[in-house]
């Protein structure tokens, strides 16, 4: 019984990912772990090179999957909105499967992705 537990508490945190954009540090998190087939919310939380949480950038997250056999690629895009020290979006995923996931910020007219 508590192993059940235990297993339960593992699955029920969401997905996160850390990576290098340019000279920014990002966070993500989805919502579920794995995201699901339809609506999953992404928190996106962006550093600059000092530390210090970015609030006033443009943020686009990008889903992709891969054409597969009998079935073209698909794609969604979506735009983040800034919510106190990070940025949410609802991501819908048409399937699940292996999805690429792409964020793409723009601050003061440069852009970086991850």
């Amino acid at each position: 019984m508590v192993l059940l537990l235990t297993a339960g508490l593992a699955f029920a945190k969401g997905y996160e990912v850390s990576k290098k954009a340019g000279d920014y540090d990002v966070a993500l998190t989805f919502d579920r772990n794995p995201p699901i087939a339809g609506d999953n919310m992404v928190n996106i939380v962006i550093k600059d090179a000092a530390g210090i949480v970015v609030k006033d950038a443009q943020v686009k997250v990008e889903a992709s999957m891969p054409a597969m056999p009998g079935m073209p690629p698909m794609s969604n895009k979506t735009e983040a909105t800034a919510k106190g020290d990070a940025y949410e979006a609802k991501l819908a995923l048409s399937m699940s499967g292996p999805w690429n996931i792409a964020v793409k910020i723009t601050r003061a007219g440069k852009s970086a992705s991850m």
